[in-house]
């Protein structure tokens, strides 16, 4: 039985870039999945079961975009997000950080999934 997770926590922009720090350092190494969720094209599982190496935002004015880097020692592929426009966190009942949707200006949802602990 899996913990239901509600992605429910709406990041306020100008927390963006000090999150994404934060969470890199936190759980650089932690197995991660991540999806496209896009009502027109349907879903898509880009990746499963990978290593964090990163989660870059650079705001706008800087590029306007967030890049995921997974791979352990280097960076074996990077999924970037262009535009983002809202950031959602979920948490399990325990606290800890299991999920993030992004949202970006084209309507796509990026949903990633971090493996428990």
């Amino acid at each position: 039985m899996t913990n239901k997770i509600d992605i429910n926590k709406s990041l306020p922009r100008e927390r963006w870039g000090e999150f994404f720090d934060q969470f890199t350092d936190g759980n650089r190494g932690r197995h991660i999945a991540i999806e496209i969720i896009n009502s027109e094209l349907g879903d898509a599982e880009l990746i499963q079961d990978a290593p964090l190496h990163a989660m870059v935002y650079d705001r706008p004015g800087k590029g306007d975009g967030l890049v995921i880097e997974v791979g352990k020692d280097e960076v074996t592929y990077a999924h970037t997000i262009d535009s983002p426009t809202e950031i959602l966190t979920g948490q399990d009942s325990n606290g800890v950080m299991m999920a993030v949707r992004i949202s970006d200006a084209a309507g796509t949802q990026t949903l990633i999934k971090l493996q428990a602990s």
